[in-house]
Protein backbone atom coordinates (compact mmCIF):
# COMPACT_ATOMS: atom_id res chain seq x y z
CA UNK A 1 0.00 0.00 0.00
CA UNK A 2 1.40 3.40 -0.98
CA UNK A 3 1.61 6.33 1.42
CA UNK A 4 -0.57 9.27 0.50
CA UNK A 5 1.68 12.08 1.68
CA UNK A 6 5.32 12.76 2.45
CA UNK A 7 4.33 13.59 6.04
CA UNK A 8 2.65 10.19 6.51
CA UNK A 9 5.73 8.46 5.09
CA UNK A 10 8.00 10.47 7.40
CA UNK A 11 5.85 9.41 10.38
CA UNK A 12 6.12 5.76 9.31
CA UNK A 13 9.91 6.12 9.02
CA UNK A 14 10.08 7.70 12.50
CA UNK A 15 8.00 4.88 13.97
CA UNK A 16 10.06 2.22 12.18
CA UNK A 17 13.30 3.74 13.52
CA UNK A 18 11.86 3.81 17.05
CA UNK A 19 10.70 0.19 16.79
CA UNK A 20 14.08 -0.98 15.44
CA UNK A 21 15.87 0.85 18.26
CA UNK A 22 13.65 -1.03 20.73
CA UNK A 23 14.44 -4.36 19.04
CA UNK A 24 11.40 -4.99 16.81
CA UNK A 25 11.57 -7.79 14.27
CA UNK A 26 10.85 -7.25 10.56
CA UNK A 27 7.42 -8.88 10.74
CA UNK A 28 6.30 -6.30 13.29
CA UNK A 29 7.66 -3.45 11.18
CA UNK A 30 5.83 -4.74 8.10
CA UNK A 31 2.51 -4.97 9.92
CA UNK A 32 2.75 -1.64 11.76
CA UNK A 33 4.00 0.60 8.93
CA UNK A 34 3.08 1.22 5.31
CA UNK A 35 6.69 1.18 4.13
CA UNK A 36 8.03 -1.28 1.59
CA UNK A 37 10.08 -4.24 2.76
CA UNK A 38 13.14 -2.84 0.97
CA UNK A 39 12.85 0.48 2.80
CA UNK A 40 12.35 -1.30 6.14
CA UNK A 41 15.46 -3.42 5.48
CA UNK A 42 17.48 -0.27 4.75
CA UNK A 43 16.19 1.37 7.95
CA UNK A 44 16.99 -1.75 9.98
CA UNK A 45 20.52 -1.99 8.59
CA UNK A 46 21.14 1.72 9.11
CA UNK A 47 19.90 1.72 12.71
CA UNK A 48 21.31 -1.65 13.86
CA UNK A 49 24.27 -1.97 11.52
CA UNK A 50 23.36 -5.58 10.67
CA UNK A 51 20.71 -7.42 8.70
CA UNK A 52 17.53 -8.32 10.61
CA UNK A 53 17.28 -11.79 12.11
CA UNK A 54 15.38 -14.35 10.12
CA UNK A 55 12.78 -16.76 11.39
CA UNK A 56 9.23 -16.90 12.54
CA UNK A 57 7.72 -14.90 15.35
CA UNK A 58 6.75 -16.71 18.55
CA UNK A 59 3.22 -18.02 18.35
CA UNK A 60 2.69 -19.89 21.58
CA UNK A 61 0.79 -18.40 24.49
CA UNK A 62 2.60 -20.89 26.74
CA UNK A 63 5.77 -18.75 26.88
CA UNK A 64 3.80 -16.08 28.74
CA UNK A 65 2.66 -18.62 31.37
CA UNK A 66 6.10 -19.56 32.71
CA UNK A 67 7.07 -17.87 35.97
CA UNK A 68 9.41 -15.00 35.05
CA UNK A 69 7.90 -14.17 31.63
CA UNK A 70 4.47 -14.14 33.28
CA UNK A 71 5.53 -11.55 35.86
CA UNK A 72 7.12 -9.32 33.20
CA UNK A 73 4.20 -9.76 30.78
CA UNK A 74 1.72 -8.93 33.54
CA UNK A 75 3.67 -5.77 34.39
CA UNK A 76 3.67 -4.73 30.73
CA UNK A 77 -0.06 -5.43 30.37
CA UNK A 78 -0.75 -3.31 33.46
CA UNK A 79 1.02 -0.39 31.78
CA UNK A 80 -0.77 -1.12 28.50
CA UNK A 81 -4.19 -1.21 30.18
CA UNK A 82 -3.44 2.13 31.83
CA UNK A 83 -2.56 3.80 28.52
CA UNK A 84 -5.59 2.35 26.74
CA UNK A 85 -8.22 2.79 29.48
CA UNK A 86 -7.04 5.91 31.32
CA UNK A 87 -4.95 7.90 28.83
CA UNK A 88 -6.90 7.05 25.68
CA UNK A 89 -3.80 5.95 23.77
CA UNK A 90 -4.45 3.19 21.24
CA UNK A 91 -2.69 0.80 18.89
CA UNK A 92 1.03 0.91 18.33
CA UNK A 93 1.40 4.12 20.34
CA UNK A 94 0.03 2.35 23.43
CA UNK A 95 2.41 -0.58 22.89
CA UNK A 96 5.46 1.69 22.46
CA UNK A 97 4.62 3.85 25.47
CA UNK A 98 3.92 0.78 27.61
CA UNK A 99 7.13 -0.91 26.50
CA UNK A 100 9.22 2.20 27.22
CA UNK A 101 7.64 2.43 30.68
CA UNK A 102 8.33 -1.29 31.21
CA UNK A 103 12.00 -0.79 30.28
CA UNK A 104 12.27 2.23 32.60
CA UNK A 105 10.77 0.23 35.46
CA UNK A 106 13.01 -2.79 34.87
CA UNK A 107 16.12 -0.61 34.56
CA UNK A 108 15.29 1.27 37.78
CA UNK A 109 14.95 -2.10 39.54
CA UNK A 110 18.42 -3.15 38.26
CA UNK A 111 16.90 -6.15 36.48
CA UNK A 112 17.29 -7.48 32.95
CA UNK A 113 14.28 -7.15 30.65
CA UNK A 114 12.67 -10.49 29.85
CA UNK A 115 10.05 -9.17 27.46
CA UNK A 116 11.18 -8.00 24.01
CA UNK A 117 9.19 -5.44 22.04
CA UNK A 118 8.14 -8.11 19.56
CA UNK A 119 6.93 -10.38 22.37
CA UNK A 120 5.05 -7.46 23.94
CA UNK A 121 3.42 -6.73 20.58
CA UNK A 122 2.53 -10.41 20.21
CA UNK A 123 1.13 -10.42 23.75
CA UNK A 124 -1.26 -7.57 22.92
CA UNK A 125 -2.32 -9.40 19.75
CA UNK A 126 -3.04 -12.53 21.84
CA UNK A 127 -5.23 -10.41 24.13
CA UNK A 128 -7.01 -8.89 21.11
CA UNK A 129 -7.61 -12.41 19.73
CA UNK A 130 -9.07 -13.47 23.11
CA UNK A 131 -6.36 -16.09 23.67
CA UNK A 132 -5.13 -14.50 26.91
CA UNK A 133 -6.76 -12.57 29.74
CA UNK A 134 -5.80 -10.92 33.02
CA UNK A 135 -6.67 -12.98 36.10
CA UNK A 136 -6.81 -11.56 39.61
CA UNK A 137 -4.70 -13.28 42.29
CA UNK A 138 -6.73 -14.22 45.36
CA UNK A 139 -3.72 -13.56 47.66
CA UNK A 140 -2.28 -10.21 46.53
CA UNK A 141 -5.06 -8.87 44.30
CA UNK A 142 -2.65 -8.30 41.40
CA UNK A 143 -3.71 -8.98 37.83
CA UNK A 144 -1.65 -11.52 35.92
CA UNK A 145 -1.61 -12.89 32.38
CA UNK A 146 -3.46 -16.18 32.04
CA UNK A 147 -5.07 -18.29 29.36
CA UNK A 148 -8.45 -16.99 28.28
CA UNK A 149 -11.45 -18.91 29.54
CA UNK A 150 -9.42 -20.74 32.23
CA UNK A 151 -11.21 -20.96 35.57
CA UNK A 152 -10.02 -18.06 37.74
CA UNK A 153 -11.59 -19.03 41.07
CA UNK A 154 -8.81 -19.54 43.59
CA UNK A 155 -6.13 -18.27 41.17
CA UNK A 156 -2.76 -17.65 42.89
CA UNK A 157 -0.05 -15.78 40.97
CA UNK A 158 3.56 -16.82 40.51
CA UNK A 159 4.76 -14.22 43.01
CA UNK A 160 2.55 -15.47 45.83
CA UNK A 161 3.24 -19.12 44.98
CA UNK A 162 6.80 -18.89 43.71
CA UNK A 163 8.30 -22.04 42.19
CA UNK A 164 11.21 -23.53 44.14
CA UNK A 165 13.66 -22.91 41.29
CA UNK A 166 12.75 -19.21 41.01
CA UNK A 167 15.65 -16.93 41.73
CA UNK A 168 18.25 -19.70 41.65
CA UNK A 169 20.08 -18.12 38.70
CA UNK A 170 20.33 -14.83 40.60
CA UNK A 171 21.75 -16.64 43.66
CA UNK A 172 24.37 -18.32 41.45
CA UNK A 173 25.32 -14.97 39.88
CA UNK A 174 25.59 -13.38 43.34
CA UNK A 175 27.81 -16.24 44.58
CA UNK A 176 30.10 -15.83 41.54
CA UNK A 177 30.31 -12.06 42.08
CA UNK A 178 31.14 -12.54 45.78
CA UNK A 179 33.84 -15.12 44.99
CA UNK A 180 35.35 -12.78 42.37
CA UNK A 181 35.35 -9.96 44.90
CA UNK A 182 37.10 -12.19 47.47
CA UNK A 183 39.79 -13.12 44.92
CA UNK A 184 40.28 -9.47 43.96
CA UNK A 185 40.51 -8.36 47.61
CA UNK A 186 42.97 -11.11 48.57
CA UNK A 187 45.27 -10.39 45.58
Amino acid sequence: MKNKTVIEEAEDVRRAVEMVQLGARMQMLEVETRLSREKLLRIYKEVRGVSPPKGMLPFSTDWFMTWQPNVHSSLFMGFHRFFVERAGVRGLDAILKSYNLYLDHIESSAMEPVLSLTRAWTLVRFFDADLLQLSTCTCCGGRFVGHAHDPVQGYVCGLCNMPSRAGSSRKKATRKAVSRTRVAVSA
